[in-house]
């Protein structure tokens, strides 16, 4: 990073609270299904929107785990969604759009994880993952860091929601970015929203 081989990266992790029905909800849940409901949060949709609109000028990937999640932010978004059922023809097409600049926003499923060359994407944000995997957190923090044209930084968002088995995990991966020396800066959502001046 300091030798300019890699860009130089921001991590935020934004915790997110669930509804009060929602709560409720998730209580409930059996041990098995607690990550992924927590993982789904529906509230973590708004605060996907308002970090792109943040970033609007940036070329923004969102990378997550669940499919009808991904689906509901694409279309909330109006933006391309990839997934492992996108052929092959289909997704470099879209990836070429992104590398030359006709679009900048791109959805992803885990195929987001995996080699993809996609050298200006600035702003990753990671509405989902797989439980601890601080290897997939290596990968998709990957996906931000070539060296920037303009030295400019890259900026790296998990999206968690709070008091649920999801935070546990997001511990694990952000234990992984501080031992490799990269900033991390924890962020209430309600701070957020609030500085937006919106609800």
């Amino acid at each position: 990073e300091r030798q300019g081989w890699i860009a130089t990266a921001e991590c935020h992790e934004i915790r997110v609270s669930l509804a009060d029905e929602d709560r409720m909800e998730y209580a409930v849940t059996g041990q098995d299904q607690k990550y992924h409901f927590a993982a789904s949060n529906p509230r973590k949709h708004q605060i996907v929107s308002m970090l792109v609109a943040k970033h609007k000028d940036d070329d923004v990937l969102i990378i997550g785990q669940y499919i009808p999640q991904l689906e509901q932010i694409a279309k909330r978004l109006d933006a391309p969604l990839i997934t492992g059922e996108t052929p092959v023809r289909q997704r470099e097409k879209l990836f070429q759009q992104f590398r030359a600049g006709e679009i900048h926003r791109l959805v992803l499923s885990k195929v987001g994880n995996f080699a993809i060359d996609l050298p200006d994407a600035n702003v990753l944000i990671q509405i989902s993952g797989t439980f601890g995997s601080r290897q997939e957190e290596a990968q998709r923090l990957g996906r931000i860091l070539r060296p920037k044209t303009g030295g400019e930084v890259a900026h790296f968002y998990t999206l968690v929601t709070r008091d649920t088995r999801e935070l546990d995990f997001a511990h694990h991966r952000q234990l992984f970015l501080t031992e490799q020396g990269y900033s991390y800066a924890i962020l209430d959502a309600h701070d957020l929203v609030g500085t937006n001046g919106k609800g």
